[in-house]
């Protein structure tokens, strides 16, 4: 088969999905909608996958430019005879592959485009129905997504197809058997624990972009809250975007600058490193699908506190995995961190949890076949009348 991999950029999810294609034996021809940003993957392309030249839109995609885009996508499409195309978020590079006429097209929702993004503006609900309604199949990664497509903009359900992005387990994986650790059991204290002198101490973990979806500024009040009542808390801050300047003046004016360690973006072979290190993952998301870095929590075994959106509730059980708490609400996530700082005797129950829960639905070798077989579904499905 003869697969159009397009894409708005190149991100850590799509050499996710490119690096498995490349090892399918299909032909892939990956197409982005803009030029590589700071904040995309640095990983070359996988080995056999082909890189279609294109100026496309530049920078940044503007809602102007669609038509022309779809214009010049069309020569493309006759030169390199896709048997389908692969799409996605849906109001940009979806949308621009819908303008384009061409079928079969397989949409996939990005999770915050459906659930967020849909919704900000009439221009924004167009795309999404005329998307959708040019839509072969929907991949979605949560029922959420599904049930979004389905109530609000009336795509038919059997045409949904949801599994969770998952994760490598092998490489998230909890600390190995033998590595020991001097105070909780479970956890390994990894050399950044031993490089910021934090070998006892409780540890929580955020590595969400700087973004207002993702509530970082919810996760700093919270921790304000709690390490005022238990100092022996700190916080490993990884990532960074738009909301840097604000988070880094709060972090000086409420003087935490001795219990938050700001350790930027981390590149991808080392993230499991930070999970060894943490006690509690956190994440405030304000919208989610399944979240990779949720997933790649509970793959290491990390105990995880997080908001209670639609995508987190089909994860986390309380008490089992870890904590829910409500959407924003900052009192409520720093009294789940108090309370898994209580409870540290429970945490290691709560780790075994967190990796069979990961075993059972994220791994990504066993999920991966659901997009094949979408592929397949897609070719075979009759065009709606």
């Amino acid at each position: 088969m003869r697969i159009l991999y397009f894409t708005r950029s190149y991100t850590p999810h799509d050499h996710r999905f490119l690096n498995t294609l490349s090892q399918t034996g299909h032909q892939v021809f990956y197409l982005p909608l803009e030029e590589a940003g700071s904040t995309m993957e640095d990983r070359p392309l996988p080995p056999g996958i082909e890189q279609i030249p294109w100026h496309g839109a530049g920078t940044r995609f503007r809602w102007r430019d669609s038509l022309r885009l779809a214009a010049s996508l069309r020569p493309i499409l006759r030169r390199i005879k896709p048997d389908l195309i692969h799409a996605g978020p849906l109001q940009n590079a979806a949308f621009v592959a819908a303008l384009s006429g061409f079928q079969p097209l397989v949409s996939m929702s990005w999770g915050s485009d459906l659930l967020i993004d849909a919704d900000r503006s009439i221009w924004m609900r167009i795309a999404t129905r005329y998307t959708l309604k040019h839509t072969r199949i929907l991949l979605g990664d949560c029922r959420a997504v599904r049930d979004k497509a389905v109530q609000q903009f009336a795509f038919p359900p059997e045409q949904v197809v949801l599994f969770p992005w998952g994760i490598d387990l092998e490489q998230f994986s909890p600390r190995p058997a033998h590595d020991p650790s001097p105070r909780l059991p479970g956890r390994r204290d990894a050399d950044i624990r031993r490089r910021l002198g934090w070998e006892d101490a409780f540890v929580l973990l955020s590595l969400r972009s700087w973004e207002p979806i993702y509530g970082v500024d919810v996760i700093l009040r919270a921790f304000t809250h709690a390490v005022r009542q238990i100092p022996e808390l700190r916080l490993l801050l990884l990532g960074d975007g738009s909301l840097a300047p604000k988070i880094r003046s709060y972090i000086t004016q409420e003087g935490l600058s001795d219990y938050i360690s700001i350790e930027g973006r981390v590149s991808y072979p080392n993230l499991p490193s930070y999970y060894h290190a943490a006690d509690l993952y956190l994440s405030a998301s304000h919208s989610d699908g399944s979240s990779v870095s949720l997933m790649e929590a509970l793959g290491c075994g990390v105990p995880c506190a997080v908001s209670d959106i639609p995508g987190n509730c089909e994860w986390i059980e309380p008490g089992v995995q870890g904590w829910l708490f409500p959407d924003g609400d900052d009192s409520a996530l720093a009294e789940a961190i108090g309370r898994a700082w209580q409870e540290q005797h429970q945490l290691e129950t709560m780790r075994r949890a967190a990796r069979a829960l990961a075993e059972e639905r994220a791994d990504w070798r066993k999920n991966f076949p659901k997009l094949l077989e979408a592929y397949q579904t897609a070719v075979r499905r009759k065009p709606s009348a």
